[in-house]
C-alpha cells in the first residue's frame, strides 16, 4: 500500500503548511477573494516561469552555437574543412544528410539509403535499417521543400537545428525541477548549473552530429512528461495527454541513438524497482513498460525489422516482469520477511524469464549484433582477460574507462556536487524508510504520525527521479562517455532538493529548528544565494570563453581529401582506420571498406581485417586481404602505426599483435604463449619501397601524417 502524500498546493505553484482551522473560517466573499488571488498568483508564476525557461533555452542555444564559430572559425573555412571538422562517425552521419541533399529527387536519396554500395566496398546494405540517420533524411527533407537554400547553407540548417535541440535540452531540464519542486527557482538553478557546468553536461558544440546530441534532448522530455506522469489526484485528460507526451518522447529518443535500449533498459530497473517496494502505482508502471516496448517496436518497424533492437535486453526484460506479475498476484500482500522472500523470488523470476526469452529471440534471429558490447562488459568487470580484438579496443579508450577524479572536482566548483550528495542523503534516507514502512505493511495513521517525527514523505516523482539518478550515476562512474546522462540529471536532482521542502524539513526539525516561516526562507535565500555565487564566479569565465578566438587547422588531412578528390576516380575504393573513412566518405563521395558504425559482426570482422596493414604481416597476405575487400588505395597514418597516445598493450599495433598470437614492441612483459612474427610491421616496411612490397603496392602520395598506397590489379 503507498504510503505517500499528496502535496498540498496553496499561493502559486508552492508547497505550504496546514494553517490553523480557526484561520480557515473566512466569509465567503474573503474567500473568493483569496482563491481568485491565488490564481491570479499562479498565472503569474507560471507565465514568468514560461518566459525565463525559454530564455534560458535559447541563451544555452546561442552560447553553444558562439563556441562553435568561435572555435573553428567555421563561417570563414572552406567547405571541405568544415567538413574535415566532423570527426570520426559524426563525418558519417552528417554524409547521409549531404547525400540526400545532393540527390536529384527525395525518392532517389532514399534509393541510395536503402540500397547503399559506397559505405561497405562488395556489399550492399541498407543504411536506415542498419543506423539511426532518420534525423538526417527528416532535416534533408525539410531543408528542400524549405524556401531557406538561398538565405542558409545546407550545413547551417544542420549544425542550428542541433544547437536548436539543445534549448529543448535545457527546457526540458528546467520543467523537469520545476515539477519536483513547485518552483521555477529551481529551474533557473538547474539550468545555470547545466551551463556552468557544460564540460561536463555536454559536448555539443565539437561532436555536433553524434547520435546522443539528437537523442539526449529527448531522454529530458520524457523524464519531465514521467515526472508529470507520477503526480497523484490527475485528471483522466492530463494522463491521457502525459502518456502521450512520454510515448512521442520515448519514441523519438529510440530512433535517433542505438543505444537507446541500454538507456531505457536501466529505467526499466527503475520502475521494477520503485514497484516492488511500492512507491509507484502499479497501474503507471505498467502503462510506462508498454510505452517502451510499442516505441521500441515502432522504430524496429522503420528500421526495416532491425533484429538487434528485437533481441535487446529491454523488451526480454519488460515482457518477463509482466509475465512475472500475472504469475505472483499476491506480491504485495504478506508481513515484511513474507513480502520480502516474495521479492526475492520474483526478481529471481523476472532475471530467469529475460535471459530465457532473449536467449530464445537471439537463437530464433541468430542475432550477434550486440555480442561485441557483452564481450566488453564481461572483460571490464573481471570476468576473466580477454584477447578479443574488439572488447580490446574499447577498454582501452579513456571514453569507455571509469569516470576520472577531477570530473568531481569540476563539478564541486559550482557547488553542485556538494549540493547533490546533501541532497542524494537525504532523500535516500527518506526513501529506504518509505520502502520499509511499506513492506512491512503498517498501519496508514501509525506510519504518517512516525514519519512527521523523523522525515518528510517521498512522493512519487520524487522517487522516480531519485533512483532514475543513482542507476545512471553507477553507469556514469564505470564509463565515462555516458556521464553526459547523469550529469544533466545531476543539475536537475541537486536544485530540486535545494528548494524543497522534503530535504529542509527533516533538516530543520532534527536540528529543533522548525517553523514553516523558516523552512520557506531558506528554501528560497538558499538557492538564491547559490545562483549569486555562480553568476559571480562564472560569468567573468564565460565572458573570456566566448571572447577566444581560434581557427580550425588541419593542413595534411585537407591536402589528402584534395588530393582524393582531383586524382582517383569516383568508383575508388580506399581502406584505413573507421576514423578517417569515415571523412573520406563525406569529403570525396569515395568508396569504404569499413567505417566507425560498429554494431554488426560483419564490419566489425572486416575492420579486424583491414587493420592488419597496422600488423606483423607479409605483403602478400595484407594485400590479398585488401584486395578481396575491393580495395584500390590504402591509406596509411603514422598517428596509428607510430602511435604513442596510449600506454604499452593498448595501442592498435599492441592489441593487433595480441590477436595475433604474436610478441609486442617495445620493453616489458609479454605473455608467455606469445611468439615472435616472421615478418616485420606492414606500415612500417612498406616505406622502404622493397622489391616484395612495390610489386603490390605504390605510393601514390604521401605528406607529414599519411601515406597513400595503390594496389596493383594482379590478374
Amino acid at each position: 500500500m503507498t504510503t505517500l502524500r499528496q502535496r498540498r498546493v496553496g499561493k502559486g505553484t508552492e508547497a505550504v503548511e496546514d494553517q490553523p482551522s480557526e484561520e480557515n473560517v473566512k466569509p465567503d466573499e474573503e474567500s473568493l477573494s483569496e482563491n481568485t488571488g491565488g490564481k491570479l498568483w499562479s498565472i503569474l508564476s507560471i507565465t514568468v516561469g514560461g518566459i525565463v525557461a525559454i530564455s534560458l533555452g535559447l541563451l544555452t542555444s546561442v552560447y553553444v552555437a558562439t563556441l562553435h564559430e568561435n572555435d573553428l572559425w567555421f563561417s570563414n573555412i572552406k567547405e571541405v574543412e568544415r567538413e574535415i571538422s566532423f570527426r570520426t562517425e559524426c563525418g558519417l552521419y552528417y554524409s547521409y544528410y549531404k547525400q540526400m541533399i545532393q540527390a536529384t529527387s527525395i525518392q532517389q536519396g532514399l534509393h541510395g539509403l536503402v540500397y547503399d554500395n559506397k559505405t561497405e566496398s562488395v556489399r550492399t546494405i541498407n543504411i536506415l535499417e542498419r543506423m539511426n540517420v532518420y534525423q538526417e533524411v527528416f532535416l534533408s527533407i525539410l531543408y528542400r521543400i524549405l524556401p531557406i537554400q538561398q538565405y542558409l547553407e545546407p550545413v547551417y540548417f544542420y549544425i542550428y537545428t542541433l544547437f536548436g535541440l539543445q534549448a529543448v535540452y535545457v527546457i526540458a531540464l528546467y520543467v523537469t525541477s520545476w515539477l519536483l519542486s513547485g518552483t521555477w527557482l529551481s529551474g533557473l538553478l538547474a539550468a545555470c548549473w547545466y551551463i556552468t557546468n557544460r564540460i561536463d553536461t555536454t559536448r555539443v558544440e565539437f561532436t555536433i552530429p553524434l547520435r546522443e546530441n539528437w537523442a539526449l534532448p529527448f531522454f529530458a522530455v520524457q523524464i519531465a512528461a514521467i515526472t508529470y506522469l507520477l503526480r497523484t489526484h490527475l485528471q483522466p485528460v492530463q494522463e491521457r495527454l502525459t502518456l502521450m507526451a512520454v510515448f512521442i518522447a520515448t519514441f523519438l529518443f529510440s530512433l535517433t541513438w542505438q543505444f537507446n535500449q541500454f538507456m531505457m533498459l536501466i529505467q526499466a530497473l527503475a520502475l521494477f524497482v520503485l514497484d516492488c517496494f511500492d512507491m509507484l502505482p502499479t497501474a503507471k508502471v505498467t502503462q510506462l513498460y508498454v510505452i517502451q516496448i510499442s516505441g521500441l517496436l515502432l522504430v524496429c518497424v522503420l528500421q526495416f525489422f532491425n533484429s538487434m533492437i528485437l533481441g535487446s535486453l529491454l523488451i526480454s526484460f519488460n515482457v518477463s516482469v509482466l509475465i512475472a506479475r500475472t504469475i505472483q498476484k499476491n506480491l504485495k500482500k504478506g508481513s515484511l520477511l513474507n513480502r520480502l522472500g516474495k521479492l526475492i523470488l520474483h526478481g529471481l523470476l523476472v532475471l530467469c524469464l529475460t535471459l530465457v526469452i532473449n536467449k530464445f529471440i537471439k537463437k530464433i534471429l541468430n542475432l550477434e549484433s550486440d555480442e561485441h558490447i557483452f564481450k566488453f562488459l564481461k572483460a571490464k568487470f573481471g570476468f576473466g582477460a580477454t584477447r578479443d580484438f574488439d572488447a580490446n579496443l574499447y577498454l582501452c579508450e579513456e571514453a569507455f574507462g571509469l569516470l576520472p577524479l577531477n570530473t568531481f572536482s569540476r563539478l564541486s566548483d559550482t557547488l553542485l556536487f556538494y549540493v547533490y550528495v546533501f541532497v542524494l542523503f537525504f532523500m535516500t534516507v527518506a526513501a529506504v524508510i518509505v520502502a520499509f514502512w511499506n513492506l512491512s505493511g503498517s498501519n496508514q495513521v501509525q506510519f504518517m504520525a512516525k514519519m512527521e517525527e523523523c522525515t518528510a514523505t517521498l512522493r512519487p516523482d520524487a522517487a522516480y527521479n531519485l533512483v532514475h539518478t543513482v542507476l545512471f550515476g553507477c553507469l556514469a562512474l564505470s564509463t565515462m562517455r555516458m556521464k553526459y546522462l547523469w550529469t544533466s540529471h545531476m543539475c536537475v536532482f541537486a536544485s530540486f532538493g535545494l528548494c524543497s521542502t522534503e530535504v529542509w524539513k527533516p533538516v530543520l526539525k532534527g536540528v529543533h529548528l522548525y517553523t514553516s516561516q523558516r523552512m520557506h526562507m531558506i528554501k528560497y535565500s538558499v538557492p538564491i544565494i547559490t545562483l549569486l555565487y555562480i553568476a559571480y564566479k562564472f560569468w567573468p569565465g564565460i565572458m573570456d570563453e566566448l571572447s577566444e578566438l581560434r581557427e580550425f587547422y588541419d593542413p595534411d588531412t585537407v591536402e589528402l581529401m584534395n588530393w582524393i578528390k582531383s586524382n582517383t576516380p569516383n568508383t575508388a575504393v580506399f581502406a584505413g582506420s573507421m576514423q578517417l573513412l569515415a571523412g573520406v566518405k563525406l569529403c570525396t563521395g569515395r568508396t569504404l571498406t569499413n567505417h566507425p558504425h560498429y554494431e554488426d559482426k560483419h564490419l566489425r570482422e572486416r575492420t579486424k581485417q583491414i587493420y592488419q596493414i597496422y600488423a606483423k604481416r607479409s605483403p602478400e597476405d595484407v594485400y590479398k586481404i585488401l584486395r578481396s575487400f575491393g580495395t584500390d588505395y590504402v591509406i596509411l597514418e603514422d598517428s596509428i602505426c607510430y602511435e604513442r597516445r596510449h600506454s604499452r598493450g593498448c595501442r592498435l599495433r599492441d592489441l593487433l599483435d595480441i590477436a595475433n598470437g604474436h610478441i609486442m614492441d617495445g620493453l616489458g612483459e609479454n605473455e608467455p604463449d606469445l611468439k615472435p612474427s616472421l615478418y616485420p610491421r606492414f606500415c612500417e616496411e612498406v616505406k622502404k619501397n622493397l622489391p616484395s612490397y612495390t610489386v603490390h603496392f605504390t605510393r601514390v602520395f604521401q605528406n607529414k601524417t599519411f601515406h597513400v598506397y595503390r594496389l596493383a590489379k594482379h590478374k
